[in-house]
């Protein structure tokens, strides 16, 4: 055995005491340790201890890491903030707390709270209108802010309602338009407060027939800057009344003065069980007016009630007088095409708000009624025009009727309806054109304008295209504005068909036809001159010339 001497052995002679052989490269190829010093600056050899391989390793003292404080858990309190009512209080759930918890209101004139230390709750009560902050802390030193807002709801929202409607049958859609109409009706909103209701959030898909009753639930928001908002679902009971389509015998116009510059009476008339009536209103509030409405009340001067139905087409307030009298025709015309209406009860000796339409400055509102009364004695009808904030219910106005500066229609006029006797086309032959409002209707039953473009008034054409040859003919129906630019609405056999606003004497396809050899086909088409735009406008049919059809890109037919 070798022994340990002052002196350090090579590598090699190492590796040899330990029994290994033959050395490894790495042993052969070391340098040599240097030797130990008796020089008081020699350092020591270092401490070694048998490793696995044989061969001593140095000894390396770990430097302890310290152990990090834990983070006291945060205190909860749910929920996170106090939104109530004055008189009213909410309980809150404290958690992650050690020991006693105590609160501190900073106004506690607007709110204070207690604490129930078992349940770990916090009660805040509600004194007055305001905002301030609760603090929650407990024995650790630990504090949770709350936010705490004190103001009124924005209202109430009726649990139920009900109304009655026409239509043969109504469509989903519109079931749904007199559900949301029906839950805002009997919501309560404060001053200031608005109501958020709209079809898209409202479940129901398919049509309702006559005699049929649904419950469709409308959910309501009601809220405002400086309330609470409420929340909540009004049931709706929708009854489809039995009535038979009636047609009106005349029609009532409101377009003096078109342009509002003062608020009173703009028409007034009388409704009796034995005619139906047209009612057409449309008027402009200019820049630099106060904010407007226009409301439509009628009076039962009866002790009976009475059953009225009334068929709408509301457009506005809007800005383009093109565009609000395109959409007002439209939505009457389908919603008359299925009879699709509101059936209201007006009691005996009253006066009732059956319409009403915000009108701000610069905006434009249009309407067609068809008014029908089912049962009941004389109705009296006013319009007129009122501030904003005026209230919506009262009486009626005992004064005169506004004038304007510039003469349109005010009046009763008839016939309210053009039925044109049946044409004939021959695809063979020259075109066949139809002439809407070309004819003035004179005004005998009230002082004011003759009804030019003939607005308002339904236009029926029935045409029969025949091909005598004994090849297939393709045929066009064309639309061809004379008096200017001007927007359309046409049923052709039961099919909407709608224009944007068309240049004045340009010429866009309605719809094509296809007509096999000696053999007829049948068309019909339904239309009204629009508010806003200018009129006559001439259907031409005649043979397809290959423009646009419509719906395509570069037409104005959709």
């Amino acid at each position: 055995m070798l022994r340990r001497t002052g002196i350090a052995l090579p590598v090699v002679a190492i590796a040899l005491a330990v029994g290994t052989w033959p050395p490894t490269v790495a042993a052969q190829t070391a340098p040599p340790a240097p030797a130990l010093s008796s020089s008081p600056s020699a350092s020591p050899l270092p401490a070694t201890s048998p490793s696995e391989g044989g061969l001593p390793t140095p000894v390396e003292t770990a430097t302890p890491i310290p152990t990090p404080s834990p983070t006291p858990p945060p205190i909860i309190v749910e929920p996170p903030a106090v939104a109530i009512a004055p008189g009213t209080s909410q309980v809150l759930r404290v958690n992650q707390v050690l020991g006693n918890v105590a609160v501190r209101v900073a106004d506690p004139s607007i709110a204070d709270a207690t604490v129930d230390q078992v349940t770990r709750t916090v009660t805040v009560t509600a004194h007055a209108v305001g905002r301030t902050i609760l603090t929650v802390s407990d024995d650790r030193g630990l504090t949770r802010d709350v936010a705490i807002r004190v103001a009124y709801p924005a209202g109430t929202v009726a649990e139920s309602a009900s109304i009655r409607i026409t239509g043969h049958p109504a469509s989903a859609l519109f079931v749904k338009e007199q559900a949301v109409h029906a839950a805002k009706l009997r919501a309560v909103p404060r001053p200031g407060a608005t109501i958020v209701a709209t079809v898209d959030t409202v479940t129901f898909r398919s049509p309702l027939h006559q005699d049929d009753i649904a419950g469709v639930d409308v959910p309501l928001i009601l809220q405002g800057a400086d309330y609470l908002t409420v929340t909540g679902t009004t049931h709706v009971s929708v009854d489809n009344f039995a009535e038979p389509r009636v047609r009106p015998g005349k029609l009532l116009v409101s377009d003096y003065p078109e342009t509002l510059r003062e608020n009173g009476v703009l028409f007034t008339a009388d409704l009796t069980t034995e005619m139906a009536e047209r009612f057409l209103y449309y008027h402009y509030n200019p820049p630099g007016q106060p904010d407007r409405r226009i409301v439509l009340k009628a009076e039962n001067t009866s002790a009976a009630p009475a059953t009225l139905q009334i068929i709408s087409g509301r457009a506005g307030p809007g800005q383009y007088e093109m565009e609000v009298g395109h959409l007002s025709t439209e939505r009457f015309l389908v919603n008359w095409t299925q009879d699709q209406g509101t059936v209201v009860t007006l009691p005996g000796n009253s006066v009732t708000t059956i319409v009403e339409q915000l009108l701000p400055a610069g905006q434009i509102v249009s309407n067609l009624l068809q008014l029908n009364e089912i049962n009941g004695g004389s109705l009296h009808f006013t319009l007129l025009a009122q501030d904003a904030a005026d209230p919506i219910e009262g009486p009626v106005p005992q004064t005169a009727l506004l004038n304007g500066d510039h003469p349109h229609a005010r009046g009763i006029y008839d016939p309210p309806d053009f039925r044109f006797t049946p044409q004939a086309y021959d695809t063979g032959g020259e075109d066949l054109t139809v002439q809407i409002g070309q004819i003035p209707l004179p005004n005998g039953l009230r002082q004011g304008q003759v009804l030019s473009g003939d607005y308002g008034v339904l236009q029926d054409v029935t045409v029969e295209m025949i091909n005598h040859s004994a090849n297939t003919r393709d045929v066009a129906l064309y639309a061809e504005p004379r008096g200017g630019k001007a927007t359309g609405t046409f049923l052709i056999d039961g099919v909407l068909i709608q224009a944007h606003a068309l240049p004045a004497f340009s010429h866009f396809k309605l719809r094509q036809y296809t007509i096999p050899p000696h053999a007829f086909l049948r068309t019909q088409i339904v239309t009204m001159p629009e508010g806003g735009s200018s009129y006559p406008l001439i259907l031409r049919f005649a043979p397809d010339d290959g423009s646009a059809p419509p719906g395509a890109p570069d037409s104005l037919v959709y």
